[in-house]
This record gives structure tokens, C-alpha cells and sequence, in this order.
């Protein structure tokens, strides 16, 4: 009699994969990993990476939440192509001697793109404005920009800059930093992922690693409200490209 004998699977080659880029994306979970080992064709099934992620030990550790007074929130209606409108806020680090820098974020509410991030240790309202042209001139203006009542928005600077645009400036209220949900969501990731996880020598220093998370975020990340895509795929997929 012939009997059919099971043979045990060879993962390997997908254990290995997987460990690599749990080791080279710190934060990422099991979706995400799942992602880019399916981008490379060595699984196709979400249960089989959630097994050896699990069995590999690879689960993330979570970080517990401050309970915070409940709200009333706001919900914007969702910009329904690229450019129509963009969200801005700050992020302050320090490199490893204690000196501080500010990160100026800047965020596309429709493909999650992030155009650019601007690193120094003073940034003020002519700083951001000088980055506003600069992107003016490779991909073009919003109709919109979220933002919140610091100084440098306030300013003087981004507001002629917005009259001789046409752009229109949407304040925020005062601590609701709901209102401006994308970029509050971006920053988060950006800390997660990028500030968090490296030990920069310089300012000089966070700004190449910062500019090397960004291309990667728009371009090799996968992110999970744009169905696995990356923001530059999505924008793309949109234009008809």
C-alpha cells in the first residue's frame, strides 16, 4: 500500500526575509512585513506571515495610552484629488550633544505624500515660505493649507505670501489639534520610525537621514489607508499614470 507522506515546509528563506526587515523596519508590524515580503513573492498568505512573525518572536511591544478628556471632533471633508489641499505643523529633536532642531512637516491630505521636510534649528515664518516656493516650482501650490496658530504661521511672511498666491490659510483652533488630523498622524509615524530610532551626530547629520526617511515613506513604505500602496503610487494611480 502507498501512503502519502506530508512533507514539512521549508520557510526558511521567508524566516530569514521576514527577520531582515523586522531588523531594518523597527517599527513596522505584521501587516506592513506581510507587504513587502508579498512585493518579493515569498508569501502570498497573510495567515502564513502572521504565524512566522509570531513564532519568530517578532511582535512589536505596545506602548500604553493616556487616557484624555473626550471631545467633540471634527471631521473635515476629505480632499477628493492631489494639491487640493496640505497640512503643516512643527516636530522638535536634539542630536546627540543636546542641541535642538525643528523639523517643519509638510503633508498632501489627499495621497499622504509628504513634499518635503525642512531641518534646522530656527525656523520662522520667511523659512517657510522659502520652502513653499521652492515646492511651487516642482509640484505646483494647494488650493489649501492646514494649519496650526503658532508664530510663524501667524506671521506676517506666510500671510502676503498667501494673499500673492491665492492660497487660502485654514487655522485650526486653538488646542484642537484634531482639526489638523494628517500631519498630526504623519508626525507621529515620522517620530515612531525615524526620530525614535537613530542618534544623529549633527543637524547636518538629521537632515540627510530625515530626507532618506521621506523618500522612503513616499516611495517604499506601505501604508495602510491607501490599500497597501505608497503615497507615491496612490498620487500616481490617481493621475492616471
Amino acid at each position: 500500500m502507498y501512503r502519502y507522506k506530508p512533507k514539512p515546509d521549508n520557510d526558511d528563506g521567508i524566516r530569514k526575509r521576514l527577520r531582515e526587515l523586522a531588523e531594518q523596519r523597527k517599527r513596522f508590524g505584521s501587516p506592513r512585513l506581510h507587504i513587502m515580503l508579498k512585493r518579493e513573492g515569498l508569501v502570498i498568505n497573510h495567515k502564513k506571515t502572521e504565524r512566522l512573525y509570531r513564532e519568530e518572536g517578532l511582535a512589536l511591544r505596545r506602548k500604553r495610552k493616556r487616557k484624555g478628556a473626550a471631545g467633540i471632533r471634527v471631521v473635515m471633508a476629505p480632499p477628493q484629488r492631489v494639491n487640493e489641499r496640505w497640512s503643516m505643523d512643527f516636530v522638535t529633536d536634539s542630536t546627540v550633544t543636546g542641541r535642538r532642531f525643528r523639523a517643519l512637516t509638510i503633508v498632501d491630505d489627499y495621497s499622504r505624500e509628504c513634499p518635503a521636510i525642512e531641518v534646522d534649528t530656527s525656523l520662522g515664518g520667511r523659512r517657510v515660505v522659502s520652502v513653499l516656493d521652492r515646492l511651487a516650482e516642482t509640484r505646483g501650490l494647494p488650493e489649501v493649507i492646514t494649519i496650526d496658530n503658532g508664530p510663524e504661521f501667524a506671521g506676517k511672511a506666510l500671510d502676503e505670501w498667501a494673499y500673492r498666491k491665492g492660497v487660502k490659510l485654514n487655522f485650526i483652533r486653538p488646542g484642537k489639534p484634531i482639526e489638523n488630523a494628517f500631519v498630526e498622524s504623519f508626525n507621529g509615524r515620522f517620530r515612531d520610525e525615524c526620530l525614535n530610532t537613530n542618534w544623529f551626530l549633527s543637524v547636518k547629520h538629521a537632515r540627510e537621514v530625515i530626507e532618506e526617511w521621506r523618500r522612503d515613506y513616499n516611495e517604499v513604505r506601505p501604508h495602510g489607508s491607501l490599500k497597501g500602496n505608497t503615497p507615491r503610487e496612490y498620487a500616481e494611480a490617481a493621475a492616471g499614470f
